[in-house]
């Protein structure tokens, strides 16, 4: 049974009490009529997959129709959303969102537009990267690590899995406001990365804290600093990489949007029942083991966060030249 799964039969057994929590406004009472499609724009296994399955559980018991989760993964995402903003919007198809199709959509332009043609519903929650080395490197901090970077330029390589991906991206970003660089390499996935770094074969990964924290606990990665505002409640010991690198706050979120034109009754439902849910404290308890913080919250917030990822990953993009793979 994997870590993603485990996470999910822990948190189905409170769907009922969760569920009946939850109060609907009027103007959406008989939604939904029929079982609502979940798509998700990547495969099955990782982060927005993981999401859409354990709140899709507690969705299901709560409005009383299936909450069919649909991968639909592809061309950097664009299948996915495509299948989004093609459906009828009535709120019977609905989309897993994450910072990585924020970045897909940075590197794909004009393919879609994540600010105008979807209507944000959630955040659903956010777990922070960690930056780890191998221990071959003489660093044991992340100033430590600017400073050989600065003294060997391009000599030092990182791992991540694919152009445009967000911890590509991310990684660029720090590397920029260090004023310090290093050579990017991509590979095709993100597990394919972490044998090589382990190796040896490249020396820097920026990953979640899942894939890396049983390396780290093993003596084969060390790690240097996390990219959240704060320290994450799961590594206490291990800094945020804002302190060496100001301005410099980034984490992987994941959301639910909905297509354009969906009414505002509805939308103002699913944010009420996803926020409800996200509020549980045994799910919460349980998400605090994989690294993740569940958080729901307004439309108003995941909407803002939407454009501002947005802005931010385009500026990156022109500026550094990226290109998808």
């Amino acid at each position: 049974m994997t870590a993603a799964t485990r996470l999910i039969h822990f948190c189905a057994a409170g769907a009922l009490v969760a569920g009946a929590a939850i109060t609907l406004p009027a103007s959406a009472q008989n939604y939904p009529t029929k079982p609502v499609r979940v798509i998700v724009p990547f495969g099955p296994g990782g982060g927005s997959d993981t999401f859409a399955r354990l709140f899709t559980q507690r969705l299901q018991e709560h409005f009383g129709q299936p909450f069919v989760v649909e991968n639909r993964p592809g061309a950097g995402a664009l299948v996915g959303t495509k299948a989004l903003v093609d459906a009828a919007p009535d709120g019977h198809t609905i989309m897993i969102a994450s910072s990585s199709w924020v970045t897909s959509a940075a590197v794909s332009k004009p393919a879609f537009d994540p600010v105008n043609n979807v209507v944000p519903i959630v955040e659903l929650g956010y777990n922070p990267f960690v930056l780890a080395v191998h221990p071959s490197l003489p660093v044991k901090s992340t100033k430590q690590l600017i400073a050989l970077a600065r003294a060997r330029p391009d000599e030092l390589a990182y791992g991540h899995p694919g152009n445009g991906s967000i911890t590509h991206l991310s990684m660029a970003h720090l590397l920029d406001l260090a004023k310090v660089k290093m050579l990017s390499v991509p590979y095709k996935s993100g597990g394919a990365v972490i044998p090589d770094v382990l190796a040896g074969r490249t020396q820097v990964i920026l990953a979640g804290q899942v894939n890396v924290m049983p390396h780290a606990t093993s003596g084969k990665l060390r790690l240097l600093g996390v990219s959240s505002a704060k320290r994450a409640k799961t590594l206490p010991d291990v800094p945020p990489l804002s302190e060496t690198v100001p301005g410099y706050t980034i984490v992987s979120w994941f959301g639910a949007v909905a297509p354009r034109g969906t009414p505002q009754g509805i939308v103002r439902s699913l944010n009420q029942a996803f926020d409800k849910i996200a509020q549980d404290p045994a799910l919460q308890r349980a998400g605090e083991g994989q690294g993740i913080t569940l958080t729901g919250g307004t439309i108003d917030e995941i909407t803002k966060q939407v454009r501002t990822d947005y802005e931010r990953w385009s500026k990156l993009v022109d500026k550094a030249n990226i290109r998808i793979n």
